[in-house]
Order: C-alpha cells, then sequence, then structure tokens
C-alpha cells in the first residue's frame, strides 16, 4: 500500500522564517519545498522567461511589469459580448489559474507549498495541513534583520512592503483576508518559539494529518 505524502501549505509575514522553516519541513517530511520552483513550473507553463514571472510575482501586479508587457505584446482580447479584456485582468487571471493548477499537479506527490495563495488554492483538499507563521511587528522585524542581514532601515521598508504585497494579493486574486485564523490549522508566533521548534511542530501536524508512517523519525 502506498503511503500519501503531506502537503502543508506555509503562509508566512516577512521575518517569520518563512524560506528557513519550509525547506527545513519539506527535507525531514521527504517531500518537494515548492518556492522556485513554483516560478519556473508555472513560466513553463505560460511559455514566457522565468524572469518576467518573478518580476511579476514579486512585484505584485504594479504597473508595466515584464510579465505584463509580455502580455500587451500578444494584443488585446475581448469578451463574448466583445466588450475589451484590459492588459491587467488577463495577466492577473492567467498568472492565478496558472498558478493554481501548478500546485494542484506539482503537490499530488507531496509538497511544502511557501506563500502563492496556497491556503485557498488547497483549501478544500483532503490531508493537507494549513500553517501560518507571524508574530508582532517590532519581532518580526529584528528577526528578519538577522535572517537577512539587513540594516533596520531596509528590513523595515521590506517589512512594509511584502507584508502589504502578501496580504493585498489574497484579498484581490480570492476575495478572503488572509489572516482569518479560520483558514490554518496551525497559526505559529516564530518570534517566540525558536525556528527547529516551529519545523518540529508542523512536522509532528503533518504526520498526524496523513498518517504516522509518512514523515521520517527525527534525527534521521
Amino acid at each position: 500500500m502506498t503511503s500519501v505524502k503531506p502537503v502543508v501549505t506555509l503562509a508566512a509575514l516577512f521575518g517569520a522564517g518563512g524560506h528557513v522553516v519550509g525547506p527545513r519541513v519539506a527535507e525531514r517530511l521527504g517531500v518537494p519545498f515548492l518556492d522556485r520552483g513554483i516560478l519556473s513550473g508555472v513560466a513553463d507553463q505560460m511559455r514566457v522567461p522565468e524572469q518576467a514571472v518573478a518580476a511579476y510575482d514579486s512585484e505584485s501586479g504594479t504597473p508595466r511589469s515584464p510579465l505584463r508587457r509580455y502580455f500587451e505584446g500578444l494584443g488585446r482580447t475581448t469578451t463574448a459580448d466583445g466588450s475589451p479584456v484590459s492588459d491587467q485582468e488577463i495577466t492577473e487571471n492567467r498568472y492565478r489559474s496558472e498558478t493554481e493548477e501548478f500546485l494542484a499537479r506539482a503537490t499530488t506527490g507531496g509538497g511544502v507549498v511557501l506563500g502563492r495563495g496556497g491556503v485557498v488554492v488547497l483549501g478544500k483538499v483532503a490531508g493537507v495541513l494549513h500553517v501560518m507563521l507571524g508574530g508582532p511587528r517590532e519581532a518580526r522585524l529584528l528577526q528578519g534583520m538577522r535572517l537577512e542581514s539587513l540594516d533596520e532601515g531596509t528590513a523595515e521598508r521590506r517589512l512594509d512592503a511584502t507584508d502589504r504585497a502578501r496580504i493585498g494579493y489574497v484579498r484581490r486574486e480570492y476575495g478572503v483576508d488572509p489572516e482569518d485564523p479560520e483558514l490554518f490549522h496551525l497559526r505559529i508566533d516564530s518570534t517566540a518559539l525558536d525556528l527547529n521548534t516551529c519545523v518540529e511542530l508542523i512536522v509532528a501536524a503533518a504526520t498526524a494529518r496523513t498518517g504516522p508512517s509518512t514523515a521520517p523519525k527525527a534525527g534521521r
């Protein structure tokens, strides 16, 4: 009998350590960490350069991103009644749908998904564990400075921009509050608990969701 591989969606605000915790959880569970792989996979599906998708992803739809310029060059589209569809709408709708399709396919064999609205996209998939990493703003600022070797001013600007972009993306594309506690099975203040402890909690919870035989034992 084939074991079901765990799937974890990980939403993380700036300074919460998502890029540290995510790969460690994936390694412990023996599944892929889907972060940069999402960009390359979506770019392949859309048949556009990965750099264009990366720029759109990081800019969260700011005007005239490389991906938007790419689609502008393909000409305009109309709806069934003949009304024009904006370049922005074409770009955002296609980016969202291609990302959803990639996540649904890529996680059939297990995986850890960081961001990209994974908690919503995979929200109705049985057995998926949805996790939120956060913490007080000042604590996240300090941890972000340490994890990314940033000075305070740079870290503060990045915190504001990143939080705004991530929260705005889910609200804009899916019409839900990405901080709604009902979306998550596990919410962790990863500034109050060390990141290794966060990893252990998530691995234990993911294993409990899919069965005890799916994850390697600690200390392997």
